[in-house]
């Protein structure tokens, strides 16, 4: 799936070191963006790996269009067929940061949940003082339904975490781009 600047595609082998070495390794990075604790793993090990298709979660490598280059990994999780809602979930490498790449992730990844997968509400938590992903969510159409009181423990301390949720009905899709 393409968006203004970004594209998701499949999970490649060669994503996989590079992933690990700027997203994993970085243990007080790493443990802002997960709720799991960190632990040494070697890159054959890695969270970045992909087995394989699974019916709860859809993983993405996110591409820079511009210039080709691996920017980073996108996921819907804990998706709910039942419910159908899912979890929303972007890292991007250091280098791509501060790019406005993870709005387009952010619109893209809803366009995949909606659209193509036919949900009606993605959720998605972050720490209450990750600007970046707020600004991102917001600009997306995402709303703040609640803050978790010391909900994340993060490398050295406690940290509030913010919930946001989108529904389709207020989703607001990207005009059709015509093919390139």
């Amino acid at each position: 799936m393409r968006g203004e600047t970004i594209g998701l595609r499949a999970r490649h082998d060669d994503d996989i070191p590079v992933l690990h070495s700027e997203l994993y390794e970085d243990v007080a990075t790493r443990s802002r963006a997960d709720s799991r604790p960190w632990r040494p793993l070697s890159a054959a090990h890695s969270p970045f790996v992909v087995a394989g298709p699974e019916d709860d979660v859809a993983w993405f490598s996110v591409e820079e269009l511009a210039s080709g280059e691996l920017a980073g990994e996108a996921v819907l999780w804990g998706i709910d067929t039942h419910n159908r809602s899912a979890h929303l979930g972007l890292a991007l490498r250091p280098a791509f940061r501060g790019r406005g790449l993870a709005s387009d992730a952010v619109r893209t990844l809803c366009a995949y949940g909606f659209a193509v997968r036919g949900l009606q509400r993605l959720q998605l938590e972050t720490l209450t003082d990750n600007a970046p992903m707020l600004a991102a969510a917001t600009g997306a159409g995402f709303l703040r339904e609640g803050t978790l009181r010391r909900a994340a423990w993060t490398y050295d301390g406690w940290a509030d975490q913010a919930v946001l949720g989108l529904l389709v009905d207020d989703w607001e899709p990207r005009e059709k781009q015509p093919a390139r």
